[in-house]
Protein backbone atom coordinates (compact mmCIF):
# COMPACT_ATOMS: atom_id res chain seq x y z
CA UNK A 1 0.00 0.00 0.00
CA UNK A 2 1.37 3.39 -0.98
CA UNK A 3 0.94 5.92 1.86
CA UNK A 4 2.21 9.48 2.16
CA UNK A 5 2.38 11.38 5.44
CA UNK A 6 2.95 15.12 5.59
CA UNK A 7 4.88 14.96 8.82
CA UNK A 8 6.37 17.23 11.45
CA UNK A 9 8.75 15.21 13.62
CA UNK A 10 8.37 17.78 16.43
CA UNK A 11 4.63 16.99 16.71
CA UNK A 12 3.49 14.15 18.98
CA UNK A 13 0.29 13.58 17.00
CA UNK A 14 2.31 13.31 13.81
CA UNK A 15 4.78 10.88 15.42
CA UNK A 16 1.93 8.73 16.77
CA UNK A 17 0.28 8.68 13.34
CA UNK A 18 3.54 7.62 11.72
CA UNK A 19 3.81 4.86 14.32
CA UNK A 20 0.31 3.59 13.52
CA UNK A 21 1.13 3.53 9.80
CA UNK A 22 4.24 1.47 10.47
CA UNK A 23 2.30 -0.77 12.89
CA UNK A 24 0.09 -1.69 9.93
CA UNK A 25 3.19 -2.96 8.11
CA UNK A 26 3.40 0.03 5.79
CA UNK A 27 6.55 2.09 5.30
CA UNK A 28 5.16 5.44 4.14
CA UNK A 29 6.70 8.17 2.07
CA UNK A 30 7.47 10.73 4.77
CA UNK A 31 7.38 14.33 3.63
CA UNK A 32 8.62 16.76 6.24
CA UNK A 33 6.39 19.57 5.05
CA UNK A 34 8.36 22.26 6.90
CA UNK A 35 11.37 21.37 4.72
CA UNK A 36 9.40 20.49 1.57
CA UNK A 37 6.01 22.22 1.69
CA UNK A 38 3.37 21.17 -0.82
CA UNK A 39 2.75 23.65 -3.61
CA UNK A 40 -0.64 25.38 -3.54
CA UNK A 41 -2.11 23.29 -6.37
CA UNK A 42 -1.22 20.05 -4.57
CA UNK A 43 -2.54 21.34 -1.25
CA UNK A 44 -5.84 22.28 -2.93
CA UNK A 45 -6.09 18.77 -4.42
CA UNK A 46 -5.43 17.16 -1.04
CA UNK A 47 -8.04 19.35 0.64
CA UNK A 48 -10.60 18.55 -2.08
CA UNK A 49 -9.95 14.81 -1.69
CA UNK A 50 -10.26 15.08 2.09
CA UNK A 51 -13.42 17.19 1.88
CA UNK A 52 -11.74 19.98 3.84
CA UNK A 53 -11.68 23.73 3.45
CA UNK A 54 -8.44 25.68 3.70
CA UNK A 55 -9.49 26.99 7.13
CA UNK A 56 -9.87 23.38 8.34
CA UNK A 57 -6.12 22.81 8.16
CA UNK A 58 -4.96 26.12 9.62
CA UNK A 59 -3.01 25.69 12.82
CA UNK A 60 -3.13 28.54 15.33
CA UNK A 61 -0.96 27.31 18.21
CA UNK A 62 2.75 27.96 17.76
CA UNK A 63 2.29 29.71 14.41
CA UNK A 64 2.03 33.29 13.10
CA UNK A 65 -1.76 32.82 12.69
CA UNK A 66 -2.73 35.77 14.93
CA UNK A 67 0.08 38.05 13.77
CA UNK A 68 -0.99 37.52 10.14
CA UNK A 69 -4.65 38.22 10.97
CA UNK A 70 -5.76 34.86 9.60
CA UNK A 71 -8.78 34.77 11.89
CA UNK A 72 -10.35 37.40 9.57
CA UNK A 73 -13.24 35.48 8.00
CA UNK A 74 -13.22 37.77 4.96
CA UNK A 75 -9.87 36.39 3.78
CA UNK A 76 -10.14 34.33 0.61
CA UNK A 77 -8.84 30.80 0.23
CA UNK A 78 -6.16 32.19 -2.07
CA UNK A 79 -4.99 34.60 0.65
CA UNK A 80 -4.90 31.75 3.16
CA UNK A 81 -2.98 29.54 0.74
CA UNK A 82 -0.48 32.37 0.17
CA UNK A 83 0.02 32.59 3.93
CA UNK A 84 0.50 28.81 4.17
CA UNK A 85 3.00 28.90 1.33
CA UNK A 86 5.00 31.61 3.12
CA UNK A 87 4.64 29.90 6.52
CA UNK A 88 4.17 26.10 6.16
CA UNK A 89 4.01 25.80 9.97
CA UNK A 90 0.40 26.96 9.50
CA UNK A 91 -0.52 23.52 8.14
CA UNK A 92 -2.17 21.41 10.80
CA UNK A 93 -0.70 17.95 10.81
CA UNK A 94 -0.44 15.26 9.88
CA UNK A 95 -2.11 14.94 6.51
CA UNK A 96 -2.11 11.33 5.31
CA UNK A 97 -2.77 10.09 1.77
CA UNK A 98 -3.55 6.46 1.00
CA UNK A 99 -5.48 4.59 -1.68
CA UNK A 100 -8.42 4.74 0.78
CA UNK A 101 -8.47 8.55 0.92
CA UNK A 102 -6.92 11.66 2.44
CA UNK A 103 -7.36 12.76 6.05
CA UNK A 104 -6.14 15.26 8.55
CA UNK A 105 -5.28 12.71 11.24
CA UNK A 106 -6.10 14.53 14.45
CA UNK A 107 -6.42 12.52 16.62
CA UNK A 108 -3.78 10.11 15.35
CA UNK A 109 -6.15 7.12 15.40
CA UNK A 110 -8.10 8.75 12.55
CA UNK A 111 -5.45 7.20 10.30
CA UNK A 112 -6.75 3.67 11.02
CA UNK A 113 -9.49 3.95 8.38
CA UNK A 114 -6.83 4.67 5.73
CA UNK A 115 -4.71 1.59 6.49
CA UNK A 116 -4.70 -2.19 6.35
CA UNK A 117 -5.26 -3.93 9.71
CA UNK A 118 -2.82 -3.25 12.51
CA UNK A 119 -0.25 -5.96 13.26
CA UNK A 120 -0.30 -5.81 17.02
CA UNK A 121 -0.49 -3.55 20.01
CA UNK A 122 0.19 0.16 19.64
CA UNK A 123 0.41 2.74 22.37
CA UNK A 124 0.75 6.47 21.91
CA UNK A 125 3.83 8.18 23.29
CA UNK A 126 1.85 9.02 26.44
CA UNK A 127 1.08 5.32 26.99
CA UNK A 128 -2.56 5.41 25.83
CA UNK A 129 -3.55 2.08 24.27
CA UNK A 130 -4.83 2.66 20.71
CA UNK A 131 -4.62 -0.86 19.29
CA UNK A 132 -4.78 -4.01 21.41
CA UNK A 133 -2.54 -7.07 21.03
CA UNK A 134 -4.91 -8.64 18.50
CA UNK A 135 -4.58 -5.57 16.25
CA UNK A 136 -8.08 -4.25 16.97
CA UNK A 137 -8.68 -0.62 17.91
CA UNK A 138 -8.77 -0.46 21.72
CA UNK A 139 -12.06 1.45 21.61
CA UNK A 140 -13.67 -1.63 20.02
CA UNK A 141 -12.00 -4.20 22.26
Amino acid sequence: MDVIIYHNPACGTSRNTLGLIRNAGVEPHVIEYLKTPPIQALLKQLLDRAGLAVRDILREKGTPFAELGLGDQSLTDEALLDAIEAHPILINRPLVVSPKGVKLCRPSEAVLSLLPPQRGEFRKEDGELVVDASGRPAALA
